[in-house]
């Protein structure tokens, strides 16, 4: 293992840990908080941390599952624990939102008084200054190492600064217009926002597990990067897929079909070297074909069955 991977894995490593003992912290203010003062809004904070510590900890225990080393029966390695740590963590958000949700409408009906809303203030400045302190470390970790379950709870937590910046409203409102009915509209607006980002967590889990394309502007950068070799003369059947902070990249490099074998060998290790250049940790399989060949191709398939539909 490089002197690079084993550097990013300590840092998904920390970042994990930070994450999961922020949750504790603020969890146990919060009930505080809540118990305090009685606010909705609060409860609907703690419920939301305590669902923090839950996917914190999967997250902490995906990541080192993930840096583990390929082995015979997972040749690919483990990076796509991420992305079941990711969706573990989008039903922990759901949860949340539908339990706010549900303790939200029963208010609309049955209104209670906040109680001492300085406290909940208090607690929820602190909770947001901490937040924010996490967001920008997991945010540095994972653009170091395009870590998918970093990002989730990245996500996750910048959520966690928009719900803590709405209760502090809120409680402010109370404490000082004593709009008790505005405690319960926020906790309905938090639970609509925490499932919103508990969908948009699915969505790139999933797409990750099911092996979607990667964007559009990096297949057209590895294409580029293949095409910018002088001896290249084409490429075809590219499929790229994330396998959990790391790419992998498949495709036929078309060459001149009176190379040697060995000298098309070269050629093909100098755009391998290129790609690795740009795209560290990918794990990159070419293909070499004689430029001009008849075959049926898979990018010949996609384009037909595209047709069909739009039929």
């Amino acid at each position: 293992m490089s002197s690079q991977v084993k550097n990013q894995n300590k840092l998904k490593h920390l970042a994990s840990a930070a994450s999961v003992a922020l949750a504790v912290i603020l969890t146990l203010l919060k009930i505080v908080a809540a118990l305090y003062t009685g606010s909705l809004a609060v409860l609907s904070s703690m419920i939301d941390s305590l669902a923090d510590i839950f996917a914190s900890s999967i997250t902490f225990v995906a990541v080192r599952y993930a840096s583990m080393q390929a082995t015979d029966d997972h040749r690919y390695g483990f990076g796509k624990a991420e992305a079941i740590s990711a969706l573990v963590q989008s039903a922990f958000v759901a949860g949340s939102g539908i339990f706010v949700l549900y303790d939200g409408i029963k208010r609309l009906f049955n209104r209670e008084v906040v109680d001492k809303p300085d406290v909940g203030i208090a607690v929820m400045v602190l909770s947001l200054l901490a937040t924010l302190g996490l967001i920008i470390f997991q945010k540095y970790v994972a653009k170091k190492t395009n870590s998918l379950a970093i990002a989730a709870d990245s996500a996750h937590y910048t959520v966690d600064v928009v719900t803590n910046l709405a209760i502090i409203v809120t409680l402010l409102v109370v404490k000082f217009f004593h709009f008790y009915w505005f405690d319960t509209v926020t906790a309905l607006l938090v639970a609509a926002y925490l499932l919103f980002n508990a969908y948009k967590l699915a969505c790139h889990a999933i797409s990750i597990l099911t092996d979607a394309e990667l964007s559009d502007d990096i297949r057209s950068k590895v294409c580029q990067i293949v095409m910018d070799s002088p001896f290249a003369r084409g490429i075809h059947d590219l499929r790229t897929r994330d396998l959990g902070g790391a790419y992998m990249f498949e495709f036929h490099l078309e060459l001149d079909g009176d190379l040697p074998l060995s000298a098309a060998h070269d050629l093909t290790e100098m755009v391998e070297d290129n790609l690795q250049e740009a795209f560290p940790n990918a794990q990159i399989i070419i293909h070499q074909d004689p430029v001009g060949i008849k075959e049926e191709r898979l990018d010949h398939k996609l384009k037909y069955r595209r047709r069909k539909r739009k039929k």
